[in-house]
């Protein structure tokens, strides 16, 4: 799937949703103890969801402070734009709230400041409420512990243009399944298109190589690994694409938005997405719709790729019992099924992809396309590691677009990409 993890939520919903937020106090590691009366004044804090859910969260906060007499929780919401800078500012300046929506990467330098609780140690009743490789999200390498509450996940299947498979040759009814598959289709519809048509828009990503089955990053999460021999594989197969055409011309510059809308001209056969975007097709591209298809995620370890999003309480919190108990409770099942049902994403509390919303079709594309990645999600692995930052992904992307250019080979690419991410992930420590 092409969605960044800072955007997929976007790309589940036509409106931003929080893909991090903040926690409340200063340096260094905090207490680890959560125990005590549940009360006081806490802050929660959210990105970019007050337009779009203030009367969800404004029921959740009162239901809150009702069930839990004596407490009060403030809800601060901050704009999308330059989040991550605002969370590091005010972790600098000990102004971080109580209670915190962060994705993995950016709770990685919090645990690492000791601003993060660990909730192994504090609230380690409660692991047993979330799927185990949600729960695993907001862990990180190097140190001991989980350092978030898992909140939402979200994950979507392939789509691919039925028609232009026929145009090829291929079975519409049957779209690759194994990269072998996928590599000789995508060479073939370019061959069949006079180079035409691309079956694939975006150049890889950490997480298809994460897909691929190469080893990311060592155990203590000191080193990348992914320029081993498997990953110079995947990256001369996408060179090989690159030249014959089966990959976008404009892959190096793309980005969901222009993948999405190649996708929408044809030009395009196969194209990650969600839910959402039935809708779209079937507004924008009425002949797209006609002759849609819907497939799971091309993996060769058998686990899709998954976007997970967190709840972390801070470790300096003077309310620490009041912000544990609400982060849970933001979290826990009941409130997860209610704001799955608002928006095109998945909860991750056990059991709940086993309720009837997310397991019975009802003969819309929508409903299966629900469906198919409620089922992978219980299964389903975060490939992009949680040290890997954005300065890491604009490195590989540099470096993988020299190799598709023939500026060097796939493996002197990769082999600059691991030595300048590893210099930047001795900045972070």
């Amino acid at each position: 799937m092409r969605i960044s993890r800072r955007a997929f939520a976007a790309a589940a919903v036509a409106v931003v949703l929080p893909l991090s937020a903040c926690g409340s106090g200063g340096g260094g590691g905090g207490s680890s103890d959560a125990s005590g009366k549940v009360e006081g004044d806490i802050t929660f804090q959210t990105w970019n969801l007050r337009a779009n859910f203030k009367p969800y969260f404004e029921g959740l906060i009162a239901e809150f402070e009702k069930k839990n007499p004596g407490t009060q929780v403030k809800w601060v919401d901050q704009p999308a734009e330059g989040y991550a800078d605002k969370i590091s500012a005010d972790a600098a300046g000990g102004t971080l709230p109580d209670v915190v929506n962060v994705s993995p990467d950016l709770v990685a330098p919090l645990a690492k400041a000791g601003l993060a609780l660990d909730l192994d140690k504090a609230a380690p009743q409660y692991r047993k409420e979330y799927l185990p490789g949600a729960w695993a999200g907001h862990r990180i390498p190097g140190l001991p512990g989980t350092y978030a509450f898992p909140w939402y996940l979200n994950t979507g299947p392939l789509f691919y243009n039925k028609s232009l498979f026929k145009e090829a040759g291929l079975d519409a009814e049957k779209p690759p399944t194994t990269y072998d598959d996928l590599f000789a289709d995508a060479l073939r519809l370019a061959k069949k298109s006079g180079g035409k048509v691309a079956t694939l828009a975006n150049v890889p990503t950490i997480e298809d190589f994460g897909r691929y089955g190469v080893p990311l990053m060592n155990k203590e999460g000191t080193a990348f690994t992914f320029n081993d021999s498997k990953g110079v594989e995947l990256l001369t197969q996408y060179k090989e694409l690159y030249d014959a055409k089966a990959l976008d011309p404009q892959a190096l510059t793309a980005t969901p938005e222009s993948s999405g809308k190649k996708f929408l001209t044809g030009a395009v056969a196969m194209n990650p997405g969600s839910a959402l975007d039935l809708g779209n097709f079937k507004k924008q591209a009425p002949s797209l719709y006609k002759n849609i298809g819907i497939t799971d995620q091309i993996t060769s370890t058998g686990h899709v790729n998954m976007y997970v999003m967190g709840v972390m309480v801070n470790s300096q919190s003077k309310r620490k019992p009041a912000a544990v108990a609400f982060a849970h409770f933001v979290t826990d099942a009941a409130h997860q099924m209610s704001f799955a049902k608002k928006v095109a994403i998945f909860p991750s509390t056990a059991g709940s992809l086993d309720d009837p919303y997310f397991t019975k079709e009802d003969g819309t594309d929508e409903t299966r396309v629900r469906v198919a990645a409620a089922k992978s999600l219980k299964t389903a692995v975060n490939y992009t590691p949680v040290l890997f930052s954005e300065q890491m992904k604009i490195a590989l992307r540099n470096e993988v677009a020299k190799a598709l250019q023939g500026k060097q080979s796939p493996k002197e690419a990769l082999d600059n990409a691991v030595k300048e991410c590893d210099r930047l992930l001795t900045q972070q420590g």
